[in-house]
């Protein structure tokens, strides 16, 4: 067998069938025991990142929800503030209307008692007048009298006195 540079002899093909058979033996227990927990671990794997990310839709619908329910309580805030708003605009018109009213009423009182006093002030000015007429009525008696003139005379002159002062002088 000198002149070969690769022998097939039957020993050398046991030896290869017997290798083939090491390896295979060799692969299926090195499967088992480091490719199979490989796999596991990769499938465990992949179940915890599908569990977390099924986790963050869930949450991101939760968050979407609770985002569309705080904008419907912001919105249900801001109505609520528009409301009270629109409430104190109306008591404060409504007291404004109170005031004015009041004032009128006020200012009404106001002027009834001043003209009740211009006609209380008028009226001591006739009385006023009046008097003064008659002090000078009693005046022109006491010069008639004193210069003699009889019962004729003295009421005739009375009557053209008070003729020529006339009703309106009375009662104005």
């Amino acid at each position: 067998m000198a002149g070969r540079i690769f022998g097939l002899d039957a020993q050398m093909l046991v030896d290869a069938c017997i290798l083939a058979l090491a390896m295979l033996a060799l692969f299926t227990l090195l499967s088992y025991l480091l490719f199979n927990p490989a796999r596991e671990m990769l499938k465990k794997r992949q179940e915890k990142i599908q569990s977390e990310m099924d986790f963050a839709a869930t949450e991101k619908a939760d968050a979407i929800a609770y985002k569309a329910e705080y904008d419907s309580k912001l919105k249900a805030v801001n109505k609520e503030a528009e409301e009270i708003l629109s409430q104190t605009r109306k008591k404060a018109l409504k007291k404004e209307t109170e005031i004015v009213d009041e004032a009128k009423a006020e200012a009404t009182r106001i002027i009834d008692r001043a003209n009740k006093e211009a006609e209380l002030e008028k009226s001591k000015i006739k009385d006023e007048v009046k008097q003064e007429m008659i002090t000078v009525a009693q005046v022109m008696a006491g010069k008639i009298i004193s210069t003699s003139i009889d019962s004729k005379e003295h009421a005739k002159l009375i009557e053209d006195t008070l003729t020529e002062m006339g009703d309106d002088t009375w009662q104005s």
